[in-house]
């Protein structure tokens, strides 16, 4: 995939209604672009090109959320939420517990990659509103939290 191609990729993407879109070369170039605000980090092994390219595209709007949203910790992306590290151990957080702003929550298994799911607010865990394995969508919210 030559430089040509990433830039009409980009072009196409940008004026697109999607979020999230990855797709791997011929050659092997994998190339992610995000439109989220808060793009996760995946830990990837090295692969054997050294044309990965990763786009967050900064000037995506942020609108205003309402006073219903900031009380919710949403799925920032599409995948499986496990509440725990693994199945012998913890879960991070249950209800009733007090959570601190950018605590981890529980973790979301997206393309074989554990993704962490951290707070964005601090305040006590009112609800559960998703299961352990369920499948959650992008802004799904996964627990209810009372501010403090």
């Amino acid at each position: 995939m030559d430089e040509k191609d990433i830039e009409n990729l980009m072009d196409k993407f940008d004026k697109s209604s999607m979020k999230e879109f990855k797709v791997t070369g011929d050659d092997g170039t994998d190339i992610y672009f995000s439109k989220l605000e808060h793009a996760p980090v995946q830990n990837m092994a090295p692969t054997t090109s050294s044309n990965t390219v990763s786009v967050t595209n900064e000037n995506a709007s942020k609108s205003k959320a309402s006073q219903n949203d900031s009380t919710k910790i949403k799925a920032p992306l599409v995948g499986i939420v496990y509440f725990a590290p693994s199945p012998e151990k913890p879960v991070y957080k249950n209800v009733g517990d007090h959570v601190k702003k950018g605590e981890t929550v529980c973790v979301i298994e997206a393309m074989k990659v554990i993704n962490e799911v951290k707070s964005p607010i601090s305040g006590t865990i009112t609800k559960q509103v998703a299961n352990d394995g369920d499948m959650v969508e992008y802004d799904q919210p996964i627990f209810e939290v009372e501010e403090d």
